[in-house]
């Protein structure tokens, strides 16, 4: 069974490995979000109890 055999594949994926860690990577989180985390908390909301009719 070839599907068996690592020798062709891990050298495929080690290298695809090596690509995203040092190339695709530092591309990535040099990126910044558009949205800046808030510190600003919510208020509580209040809640009223369901009133149903045939109690």
């Amino acid at each position: 069974m070839p599907q068996l055999n690592p020798n062709p594949w891990f050298l495929i994926m080690l290298a695809s490995w090596l690509i995203f860690l040092l190339m695709m990577q530092p591309k990535l989180l040099s990126l910044t979000s558009a949205n800046s985390p808030s510190t600003k908390t919510n208020p509580a909301s209040k809640t009223t109890p369901w009133t149903w009719p045939w109690t």
